[in-house]
């Protein structure tokens, strides 16, 4: 329990209307300044102080990532426990809340279209950027390695992109289905595919944000180098665990953290890496466990990357 003077702190830090509503919006998920200050259509500065007051109050909190920062509900503790309840009772008819879920959906529509455009750009040359700075071979051997042999029923690649893991994985599953936002990245992979000869294999253009769930269920889902074009990794998990059967895994690649900050500005990177305990974080909040973790550091110690695999397994 918490001591009197500590609840009246956390208490006055809610009770504030702006304040109520970033509570309301970090419940859909992380979001940084610059996206708050779009939805609430306030100042940086203003907009900021709101945060720090809900972060000292232990109501959320904050990961800093290079130049940016972003914010979701704290995990634990008294201020988790009270900004859930808040959250609660909040009427989403409200016409401020109804104004800032409208703009929340644009702000994403805005960012994901941006990495659309990106891809579209890319996509002949996809692969060869995907081996600038990263351990492919070592990286797609752990992949192989992380199916243990087996041979699924149904296999979910989400962000395709030129189906490189449809085409690595394919003596792996009976059927296997890319899902991708990009029509450039699609017709890249189709053509891999057909030209490999992988006809158990199909791509199809979907929203791999909140993926139509007739896609599944799949035995195995794979989300490599894709988290990190999400403001939101977290809710990105969360919807794609909709479509993992009972008893289910995902394989997960991704970068650790870093400080790269030209992959943000050129290259349409939202989040610079994931930790391990934000993955841990994120995978009990959608239900999973991890399972296993394998890290991959180049071998470039100024400018490399370390890739990390995470197994997240059902806990159901």
């Amino acid at each position: 329990m918490a001591e009197l003077t500590e609840l009246v702190g956390v208490l006055k830090a809610a009770g504030e209307g702006t304040r109520l509503r970033l509570l309301a919006l970090l419940a859909d998920g992380d979001h940084s300044v610059k996206d708050l200050t779009e939805i609430l259509k306030q100042s940086q500065p203003r907009v900021s102080r709101h945060l720090k007051l809900l972060a000292d109050a232990g109501l959320i909190q904050r990961n800093a990532e290079g130049a940016w920062a972003y914010y979701g509900l704290a995990e634990d503790g008294d201020g988790a426990a009270l900004a859930q309840w808040l959250i609660e009772r909040i009427d989403h008819r409200d016409a401020d809340r109804r104004r800032d879920i409208e703009r929340q959906q644009a702000v994403r529509a805005s960012q994901q279209a941006l990495a659309t455009e990106y891809f579209a750009k890319v996509a002949s040359s996809w692969d060869l950027l995907k081996t600038l700075h990263v351990p492919e071979e070592a990286v797609e051997a752990a992949v192989v390695e992380a199916l243990g042999g087996r041979k699924v029923d149904t296999l979910i690649d989400l962000g395709t992109g030129t189906g490189r893991m449809l085409e690595l994985l394919s003596g792996s599953y009976k059927r296997g289905i890319g899902l991708d936002s990009s029509r450039e990245m699609l017709a890249v992979a189709r053509s891999r595919l057909a030209s490999s000869g992988i006809a158990h294999a199909q791509v199809r253009l979907g929203d791999i944000g909140d993926p139509d769930v007739v896609v599944g269920p799949a035995d195995v889902i794979v989300i490599h180098q894709v988290l990190h074009y999400f403001d939101d990794p977290g809710r990105m998990l969360a919807q794609a665990r909709r479509l993992l059967k009972p008893g289910g895994e995902m394989i997960i690649v991704d970068f650790a953290p870093h400080n790269l900050e030209f992959l943000r500005s050129e290259h349409a990177h939202r989040r610079l890496g994931l930790s391990q305990g934000q993955m841990s974080g994120w995978a009990a909040a959608a239900g999973l466990e991890i399972a296993g973790t394998r890290e991959f550091p180049s071998q470039d110690n100024e400018n490399g990357l370390t890739v990390c695999l995470w197994r997240l397994s059902d806990k159901t």
